[in-house]
């Protein structure tokens, strides 16, 4: 299960640090010249901790999908590893020469990645199967990472087996192939804050933020700023900062087994049934750069950083297969084969790290064709032996009509780490029996291990004062000695993104200015990971692959739309109350329109479900035995039950007015879901072929949700009273086919319906919202649903109609804040039909009939309309909704309430 931080690092050193421009008016030609070549490279004026420009929202979602890895014929039911991110961030004026920045990221990781390098006659990527109705299937492949039958030749070298069948071809093979293990999904989340100030020849900048996901924590501060000399043609950069990293790492269950893990013995505790390997880390940064203006079209910059590392720098879920074989055997006929016991260790890394990289970035405008040459390149070495090189050049290209072309080229390139291997080997056994003073073996009994006996073996025994003892009575069992770690290396790892390598990529970027401060943009991204593509060439050829990154942007200016007025203040900013009407409360979808044809909303929208607490049926509380007897069936028992399963959700709210009657909206959607399980009292017991859940791992999936497309349709517009209809359409464009990661080599299918990503059908939501106001009151109500246009998604169901009533009231508490109070009542059918792909059964949320119910809530809601200033038209709104009623259907666990906010801004 090898993980996300040292994925990421290695994902997203394509995108170079751009230099800036200083943030300033161009006082000659030169530096005028030279700010429109700076132009054609969005972000160019955006440096680390100083924001130029206008103040701005932006929206991100990119896509990271590898290839499949080469594992020689066994088969892979498990997918590669794939990214689903979202970004946001925004630059805030707070006065003309202070700004605060923001930035929120937030992905979700999943698919099979490697653990470790082994040979390829060591078949550690042990075929997996399923009995079926038919048979024996093999499904796939786990790790098994303890194989005592690698034969080998008197020159070490693997002879070659059949990876299904283990059967031996006698022949020399010392192939590697990489073992793998699968990764259920996982989500982080990261926050950046900043605040810079701007002086007439110098701006400063402080910011932070933090780092959490399931397995990692970390917070982190910076500094920096830029000074300006030679007529604002020169300007220096500095910054600092520093990372405290708490690595708390649930080890595979799948892998965990066959791993030894006596190096860090001290930094494991178990919990809940895992084992939990902690560790802290700490990263301290400087920086100093400059950036210089050669001429009128071209310019210059070039930045030296480094970098010191210090604490638990391994990955965690990364091991390195050593292969014991014992000296005497190696001795023997040379005719004769020997036999290598294979064995995963955890990797240990040095604890501290150097790191000194320098890069130069020059930009050349080209007049004639409007058009910027980008060519960059870095160099960095540490004291790990880890010494890189990447050159990239790209160009950007207006076509006209705001839009704009950038294709890139990339070419990276890194020697491998001192202590990297593919695999070892260690001239000594594993284990041997251990033997006392006078040559005898000494054995234990298990019941009672501080008593020993002597002999030679386990039928020939006698006591510390040499009395014969029973072997059967005494049970007795070997006591051995570990291996000597002195005859292993100080430090080890197999960790393919240490090895050498090389990588090339292309990309192109498409940007549109489409008018009034909104720019799109879509780009993709092919890379070619290769050891053959390293400078001087590279031996880990099994670790090649490919992989590609694909993105897409929504960018805001809130700029003012008329020039600024005497004082600095620009004429926008007035009081836009005067002419939106209010907005419902947060918790209300589709519940206004645009008044104006040509009008554009943008908007954020955040909601958040809590249900933890008590299983519930029906509208009563139940107990372990009652779910374990009635929750699931007769043929599979429940045997585990939810402790809590939230939701999350991010949405993006495009709303056009193409006329005065009609509005279009497009909402696309990124879910989070988060669970957790535990054991029901008087749950059945497993078997070898049950997919047990143990520890305090739990589940999580993100991705992309289904799409929303609206038409909103408006039936009566008069003073104090407004009614519209929208006719809406869900998209199914998030995953209903998501997986439960394999436990203890048992696959557990799909997983639960709740914690799939979308209904995998096209689904068709009318609603019919009447809102009015008068003086400080206003007041709503609507009646919508869900009606699901297809029998079943492509797993075999469909998810119950929805049936929602609603209506609020509301008070001005001044001209910009409203309180709202409202009521709802919802209705949901239970799921329909079932999976038509294997499910483990474990639990209650894996049966259709226990979804659905009746449910009454409350809402309590603030809306903030800014009136005048700087954030102008912005509008911000809250809502809590809290359960009143509940009639589930079958068993679920309890509803505790949501959260939701929203956010938007009108051109």
């Amino acid at each position: 299960m090898q993980r996300k931080r040292r994925l990421k690092k290695h994902n997203y050193q394509h995108q170079p640090d751009y230099p800036d421009l200083p943030s300033v008016k161009p006082r000659n030609s030169t530096l005028q010249a030279l700010t429109s070549a700076a132009l054609v490279l969005p972000g160019l004026l955006m440096s680390s901790g100083h924001a130029a420009g206008p103040d701005r929202i932006n929206f991100q979602y990119s896509r990271y999908q590898e290839g499949e890895r080469n594992l020689y014929g066994v088969p892979q039911s498990l997918k590669p590893i794939t990214a689903d991110v979202l970004h946001g961030s925004g630059i805030f004026s707070i006065t003309d020469r202070t700004r605060f920045t923001f930035s929120y990221t937030q992905d979700t990781w999943s698919g099979a990645t490697p653990v470790t390098t082994a040979p390829l006659a060591a078949n550690s990527n042990n075929p997996v199967s399923r009995n079926t109705d038919s048979g024996s299937v093999i499904v796939g492949a786990s790790p098994f990472i303890n194989s005592k039958f690698l034969l080998l030749d008197h020159d070490l070298n693997p002879i070659g087996k059949d990876p299904i069948t283990r059967e031996s071809t006698g022949a020399i093979d010392t192939r590697s192939v990489l073992v793998m293990s699968s990764a259920s999904p996982e989500t982080r989340n990261q926050a950046n804050f900043g605040l810079s100030r701007e002086w007439n020849e110098a701006t400063f900048n402080i910011g932070g933020g933090f780092s959490s996901e399931r397995d990692y924590q970390s917070t982190f501060g910076n500094i920096g700023g830029r000074v300006d000399f030679n007529q604002k043609l020169t300007s220096l950069k500095y910054g600092a900062g520093y990372t405290d990293s708490q690595i708390g790492a649930i080890l595979d269950h799948d892998a965990s087994p066959y791993i030894t893990k006596n190096a860090f013995a001290g930094h494991i505790e178990e919990r809940g049934g895992s084992e939990i390997l902690k560790g802290k880390r700490h990263d301290w940064v400087g920086n100093l750069g400059i950036t210089q203006v050669l001429n009128k079209n071209a310019l210059l910059d070039a930045n030296f950083s480094y970098t010191h590392s210090s604490g638990y720098l391994e990955n965690p879920y990364k091991v390195m297969t050593v292969i014991f074989v014992d000296p005497a055997e190696l001795n023997n006929n040379r005719n004769t084969l020997i036999t290598g016991d294979v064995r995963a260790l955890l990797e240990q890394r040095p604890d501290s790290r150097n790191q000194f990289a320098f890069n130069a970035k020059y930009i050349q405008y080209i007049n004639a064709l409007n058009a910027a040459l980008h060519l960059g390149y870095r160099v960095s070495a540490d004291d790990w032996g880890i010494n890189t090189h990447t050159f990239d050049a790209s160009w950007v290209q207006p076509l006209g009509g705001g839009w704009m072309l950038t294709p890139r080229i990339r070419y990276y390139s890194q020697d491998s780490a001192s202590f990297y291997r593919p695999y070892l080997f260690s001239m000594q056994s594993y284990s041997k029996q251990e033997i006392d003073s006078l040559g005898r073996q000494i054995w234990f009994n298990e019941k009672n291990p501080t008593i020993q006996y002597f002999g030679s073996d386990q039928f020939n025994l006698v006591d510390q004062n040499g009395n014969p003892v029973d072997p059967f009575s005494a049970n007795p069992v070997p006591k051995t000695i570990a291996y000597d770690a002195g005859k292993l290396p100080e430090n080890f790892s197999s960790d393919h993104r240490l090895a050498g390598f090389g990588a090339l990529s292309g990309g192109v970027t498409l940007s549109k200015l489409i008018g009034r401060g909104i720019a799109l943009e879509a780009g993709f991204e092919y890379y070619t990971r290769a050891s053959s593509m390293q400078i001087g060439g590279g031996n880990s050829s099994f670790a090649d692959f490919d992989y590609y990154v694909a993105n897409a942007a929504l960018k805001f200016d809130m700029e003012p739309s008329n020039p600024p007025l005497a004082g600095g203040r620009s004429s926008h900013h007035h009081d836009s109350s005067s002419h939106h009407h209010k907005l419902p409360p947060a918790g209300i979808m589709f519940g206004h329109m645009l008044d104006k044809p040509g009008d554009f909303m943008a908007g954020y929208r955040y909601m958040h479900n809590w249900t933890n607490g008590s299983m519930m049926h029906g509208d009563h509380q139940i107990s372990d035995q009652t779910i374990v007897a009635q929750g699931c069936s007769d043929a599979a028992p429940c045997r585990f039950t939810p402790t809590f399963m939230n939701m999350s959700m991010h949405m993006l709210d495009l709303m056009y007015a193409p006329t005065k009657w009609l509005n279009v909206m497009l909402m696309p959607t990124f879910m989070t879901m988060d669970m957790n399980l535990r054991e029901l009292t008087g749950r059945p017991s497993s078997t070898t072929e049950t997919h047990e859940h143990s520890g305090i791992a739990g589940h999580e999936t993100g991705a992309v949700g289904d799409t929303y497309l609206s038409s909103l349709v408006r039936l009566l517009d008069i003073p104090g009273h407004r009614m519209h209809i929208n006719l809406g359409l869900s998209a199914p464009t998030g995953k209903v086919d998501i997986k439960l990661r394999r436990v203890f080599r048992i696959d557990g299918g799909l997983i639960h319906f709740g914690m799939q990503q979308g209904s995998g059908t096209w689904d068709f939501m009318p609603s019919l919202t009447y809102a009015g106001e008068y003086n400080r009151w206003s007041w709503g109500a609507q009646f919508g649903g869900i009606k699901r246009l297809e029998s079943q998604n492509k797993s075999g169901y469909r998810l119950g109609d929805t049936i929602q009533a609603t209506s609020w009231v509301g008070f001005d508490i001044n001209r910009w804040l409203t309180a709202s109070v409202r009521g709802a009542y919802t209705w949901q059918d239970a799921i329909h039909r079932d999976f038509n792909q294997f499910n483990a059964r474990i639990g209650p949320m894996d049966f259709p009939s226990n979804y659905g119910g009746q449910f009454w809530d409350v809402g309590f809601g603030l809306n903030a309309a800014v009136p005048r200033g700087r954030f102008a038209g912005n509008r911000l709104g809250f809502e809590w909704i809290q359960p009143v009623s509940n009639d589930f259907n079958g068993f679920q666990l309890d509803r505790k309430g949501a959260l939701a906010a929203t956010w938007s801004y009108q051109f």
